[in-house]
């Protein structure tokens, strides 16, 4: 993908750093600026392990679909807080596996919507909407998210590493369970989110992403806060655990060298 970042530096603030350009820096994408890598470095300095633990939350996201598609026949997904486009997207992943996928990519970042319309203009079995995980409704609601995906039918919600980026009085799980509501039995969920059992970690680390971001970010959590998301949910096996050994192939995953955080969660059925 060869992208050109001057039309789009008109129209957004490249010197305020973002979460979605962050991500896509750990990744060794290209679609970041000065600001956004400063922040990335300086976020290294408090957790030596992001960039690897960014790295294997990908792969954590590869696993589930693949697991999703040929266990559970899922051929609808919802990919919330979707980030900028990488070099292996959800359509992408789930294609491999089954011809039929179709994907609504949902993000608040405008950027995201710019990139990914041009990256998916010629495909039927995509869209890229841009609203907010705090909004379920107006998600689900959406004439293009109605276009391509029957809530009738099994829709797997991929919320992965975004709940942390809503704060407390954001309700994350009241979110989760309108999400679940909506979507019906049958349908499946994917979250997982940034935790830490050290309480200075955590607020360090949260205070530094709200001051670098502006505000757009919410909290590192504690696993246990996570483990009430799925509250309702069928969870499937090996349970909810650090997402490096979720259903890993291998021992031969990346090992994150410190453990300041983590990302952690796992999938649920809804019943």
């Amino acid at each position: 993908m060869n992208h050109h970042h001057t039309p789009l530096s008109h129209t957004i603030d490249v010197t305020q750093p973002n979460v979605a350009r962050m991500h896509n820096y750990y990744l060794g994408g290209k679609d970041n600026y000065p600001a956004d890598r400063q922040v990335c470095q300086r976020l290294l300095e408090h957790a030596p392990s992001t960039q690897i633990l960014t790295i294997n939350n990908r792969r954590f996201l590869q696993r589930v679909i693949r697991c999703l598609i040929l266990e559970h026949g899922v051929r609808q997904f919802l990919d919330i807080g979707a980030g900028l486009p990488t070099r292996d997207n959800i359509h992408d992943m789930a294609q491999r596996y089954t011809a039929d996928a179709r994907v609504v990519y949902v993000d608040n970042d405008p950027m995201v919507l710019a990139y990914g319309r041009v990256l998916l203009q010629h495909s039927d079995q995509t869209a890229v909407i841009q609203a907010d995980l705090r909004h379920p409704d107006v998600i689900l609601d959406h004439p293009q998210t109605a276009a391509l995906l029957d809530l009738r039918e099994p829709v797997a919600a991929l919320c992965v590493s975004v709940l942390h980026c809503v704060p407390d009085d954001g309700a994350p799980a009241h979110l989760v369970r309108r999400l679940a509501a909506r979507l019906g039995p049958g349908s499946f969920l994917a979250i997982s989110q940034l935790v830490s059992e050290d309480a200075t970690m955590r607020h360090v680390i949260t205070d530094f992403m709200r001051e670098s971001t502006d505000g757009h970010w919410g909290a590192v959590r504690r696993s246990q806060d996570v483990d009430r998301l799925f509250t309702g949910l069928d969870i499937l096996e090996p349970g909810l655990a650090d997402v490096s050994a979720w259903r890993a192939d291998t021992g031969l995953g990346w090992r994150q060298r410190t453990r300041e955080w983590i990302e952690y969660g796992g999938v649920g059925r809804v019943i």
